[in-house]
């Protein structure tokens, strides 16, 4: 299953209030994402394995560096107004008091980090789109984990957000490290990341 557009901006009314709510009103398959990206909702179907497990290794090292009052987390609403975008990255560590209670979103610069592991069916969503709103929004850390991209599996970590683009911080391969800075400082071994 390939990700479905399912409607673009909508004409009329205030826009973005009008593609939250058909996001909302979108009964996409179970496990699916229902994003907005560009100001297009889509559905996207759910991961493979090899992505999960990719997300939990992450994830688990995540919490070794960050402060108690942090959470990491798996399927939050992440806003980018400014791009038309409300993304649902696949992990983002965000200040607990950051995130509301109730079904709103967290604007992306809320987020101390961002990470998306690539699918065979969005990944220039990730890595072009998302890129761009995580930049955009001012988003400190955006760690990209491409395991499709063409050659071999890649990881990418931008920063420094400056003027709706970011910096490349690491560009490396799978089976290398990556260093997370401040407010991290915590090294990620890509070693054991399955591969396509």
């Amino acid at each position: 299953m390939s990700a479905l557009t399912v409607q673009h901006e909508p004409r009329g009314g205030d826009g973005w209030d009008d593609l939250v709510r058909l996001r909302e009103a979108t009964d996409g398959p179970e496990g699916c994402k229902v994003e907005i990206i560009e100001g297009i909702v889509t559905v996207a179907p759910p991961p493979v394995n090899d992505h999960n497990l990719i997300a939990e290794w992450v994830q688990r090292r995540l919490y070794q560096a960050i402060p108690d009052d942090w959470g990491v987390f798996q399927t939050l609403n992440v806003a980018v107004p400014s791009r038309i975008g409300l993304y649902i990255p696949d992990l983002a560590v965000v200040p607990t008091e950051a995130v509301p209670e109730g079904e709103d979103f967290v604007p992306a610069a809320a987020a101390e980090l961002l990470v998306e592991v690539t699918s065979r069916s969005n990944a220039v969503n990730d890595r072009v789109s998302k890129l761009n709103g995580y930049a955009a929004a001012g988003a400190p850390l955006y760690l990209l984990i491409d395991p499709h991209a063409t050659g071999s599996p890649t990881i990418h970590l931008y920063g420094e957000p400056s003027d709706g683009k970011y910096r490349l911080l690491h560009a490396g391969k799978f089976g290398e490290t990556v260093h997370l800075p401040e407010p991290f400082d915590l090294t990620l071994d890509t070693f054991g990341f399955p591969r396509p």
